[in-house]
């Protein structure tokens, strides 16, 4: 089993498999654009519960920080695109995304909760995969990239698990992150045929 030798966030389930991290550093460039759409994407995640839930004050506050340094990282690995001359173009995104969200229950308080700790478990699972992309990468640089981003995903994790916490009983918040854990770990059993960062 490859490992970064780097801390994991220990609410995964299962590692990640030794075909992706091959996969991956396969095809950079590929990585390099889906990690591009990845951290976009995240921002918009921060802004949407900002949206739905306005009202929540520590919430809103927690995650315009997020926000703001999701779209730090965004335009960082933009820069690796130009330098690498890769053109910002849309890929067909893996079936992880929408697997969490199916598991999304859809009423509320139980989406609020789902919503955060699903957040949360795809930047635990976004750390543990720059770790090993800082691990086995062979270009020295990039390694470096990756290996200093990964303190922010294990922070954002944090983020999201604590707004869980305040807002959510602390027994009920363990049970449905174990229970969505599963899930997470589940839909990367079989790898995508496509390169992405969560495949």
């Amino acid at each position: 089993m490859l490992t970064s030798g780097l801390p994991t966030i220990n609410v995964l389930k299962q590692p990640t498999s030794d075909a992706w991290v091959e996969q991956a550093i396969a095809n950079l460039d590929i990585i390099l654009l889906d990690h591009s759409h990845c951290e976009r994407k995240a921002a918009g995640v921060a802004l949407n519960f900002m949206f739905r839930y306005p009202s929540n004050t520590k919430m809103v506050r927690e995650l315009t920080a997020i926000a703001r340094e999701e779209l730090e990282h965004f335009e960082l690995v933009n820069q690796w695109l130009e330098r690498r001359k890769i053109p910002l173009a849309p890929l067909s995104p893996p079936p992880y995304g929408a697997g969490l969200k199916a598991a999304v229950r859809p009423n509320e308080p139980e989406r609020f909760l789902d919503s955060l700790l699903v957040t949360g478990l795809i930047e635990a699972r976004s750390h543990e995969r720059l770790g090993l992309l800082a691990a086995h990468c062979p270009e020295p640089q990039l390694a470096k990239f990756y290996k200093s981003l990964m303190a922010s995903e294990a922070r954002h994790f944090g983020t999201y698990w604590v707004l869980a916490d305040t807002y959510f009983d602390r027994q009920i918040v363990q049970q449905r992150l174990n229970e969505l854990a599963i899930v997470e770990s589940d839909l990367l059993v079989n790898l995508h045929p496509e390169p992405r960062i969560h495949s």
